[in-house]
């Protein structure tokens, strides 16, 4: 049956059912209406049109959508010759609005990534998350909501994934179901498809900012306030190792690019990632990316092939993108021979937890150190641990700054230079009103920071609030 007659035959059996609205005009909008879908899976006459030409298109044009050979333009006019060839053999009654918006929705599918191609062009999500073919998230302002989006069926999810995975020369089949990669622009694509997903390919787009925040940035929006400011750019300046720690989707790689703003340009800087996202402005920079293996399981370059590498590339600094594993041992060891000025971030819940997941990374280079010479190795290596989190209003703080101490016993100390302040409680908006707040230590390390000529007041501390404090004290007594 050509497609111009099944879409007369949906006409008079929707027109003859009662429970239903007759289509009076042309008008896009009532054919809408006058089709609505009966549930998740059901599409209206224009949805159907539009995927019974969609298959038609991917059968003509097969694997020649995914030629390496090809470029964007050539590509771009090869299937739009196809689909005007496609529109015009059947005999199909629309009008020219009907007829742009499906030449553009397919177009946007074969070319693009479909329904995905809107919240990947809105720069207020941050992530996008594909249960299923039916179920789309989207993550705004750090809540996750539901969207009206859907794809057609299971397969037209699956040639989303291939399209982006292929982009980025990988593959993803049932002998190999997962994949980690990278759009154009940056962002991080996991998928997942089945024997691994029970319903159906599975898609979770990471968003890479179009804009990297600055320090201005992050103290508009709350997540630093201008004393840390001032402080991490004097640790970053005076060569401290500095630890990024937090929670997944906590602002780790945000804050982390931040502290790498502050080294200075004369300084040769060797960035290590699984997935590029640092963005530097200092033009002495080297950047690598770990390379996972290939459908035979060679070919693999880890995290930690590329930070012994780094050694030996005369680096000032060293920035790891995110420690995971036995490269938490080369690292350590790297900033334990004259590498100072490092920075890295790992996954964890609190300043305490992070000390603790390195120590257990170090257990995973295979290496059968005694724990004691561990957590003296990391006492000595890591001076600062700045953690993040994700708070209850969607809001990314900053809510720890601590010193890394030496050993104490069989623990290695934490000071807390600032916290955050949870006890100013909530607006009218149910956000988070406190702000960091210097506890009145001054760390161990600041008189290094004075001998490099640094110079911290005071007050950045809280020492001018806790003398105050002492004076009325005085006086009260």
């Amino acid at each position: 049956m050509k497609l111009g007659e099944r879409l007369k035959q949906v006409e008079v059996e929707e027109a003859s059912s009662s429970t239903r609205p007759q289509l009076v005009s042309n008008d896009p909008a009532a054919w809408g209406r006058a089709h609505a879908p009966a549930g998740p899976r059901s599409v209206d006459a224009l949805d159907d049109l539009k995927q019974r030409t969609q298959q038609a298109l991917f059968a003509r044009l097969g694997s020649r959508l995914y030629d390496s050979s090809l470029d964007a333009d050539a590509l771009h006019t090869m299937v739009m010759d196809e689909l005007e060839e496609l529109m015009a053999e059947e005999e199909i009654p629309l009008t020219v609005e009907e007829r742009q918006r499906i030449v553009a929705e397919i177009s946007q599918d074969v070319l693009g990534y479909g329904p995905l191609e809107r919240y990947l062009a809105d720069p207020s999500v941050t992530e996008i998350m594909v249960n299923t073919a039916d179920s789309i998230y989207i993550e705004r302002d750090g809540k996750i909501v539901p969207t009206p989006s859907r794809f057609f069926s299971d397969e037209h999810l699956r040639r989303a994934i291939e399209r982006i995975v292929s982009q980025v020369g990988r593959r993803i089949d049932e002998s190999s179901p997962m994949v980690d990669a990278r759009l154009a622009d940056g962002s991080r694509v996991n998928a997942i498809i089945p024997p691994l997903s029970v319903d159906g390919p599975m898609l979770t787009i990471r968003k890479f900012s179009r804009k990297a925040l600055s320090t201005d940035d992050l103290v508009a929006i709350g997540t630093l306030t201008p004393d840390t400011v001032e402080f991490l750019s004097a640790c970053v300046n005076g060569r401290l190792n500095v630890l990024v720690s937090g929670g997944t989707g906590a602002g780790k790689t945000t804050l982390l690019n931040v502290l790498s703003s502050f080294i200075p340009e004369d300084e040769r800087i060797v960035t290590i990632e699984d997935s590029v996202e640092l963005r530097m402005h200092q033009e002495h920079l080297v950047r690598l990316e770990s390379r996972p293996p290939n459908i035979e399981g060679k070919g693999q370059v880890a995290i930690r092939d590329l930070v012994r590498n780094s050694l030996r590339m005369r680096p000032d600094r060293i920035i790891v993108g995110e420690v995971r594993g036995g490269e938490a041992l080369d690292m350590l060891q790297a900033m334990n021979t004259g590498h100072d000025g490092s920075l890295s971030t790992l996954h964890a819940n609190s300043p305490r937890d992070a000390l603790s997941r390195l120590e257990t990374m170090v257990l995973m280079a295979g290496m059968d150190l005694p724990v004691r010479a561990i957590r003296e190795q990391i006492a000595s290596a890591i001076d600062l641990v700045v953690h993040m989190s994700r708070l209850r209003d969607g809001t990314r703080r900053v809510t720890h700054v601590s010193e890394v101490g030496y050993m104490e016993g069989e623990v290695i100390s934490l000071s807390d230079i600032y916290l955050f302040d949870y006890g100013a409680g909530i607006d009218d908006r149910g956000r988070f009103i406190g702000t960091m707040k210097p506890t009145g230590l001054r760390p161990a390390f600041s008189d290094k920071l004075e001998q490099l000529g640094i110079a911290l007041p005071a007050g950045v501390f809280g020492v001018d609030d806790a003398v105050a404090l002492l004076e009325e004290m005085r006086n009260y007594r």
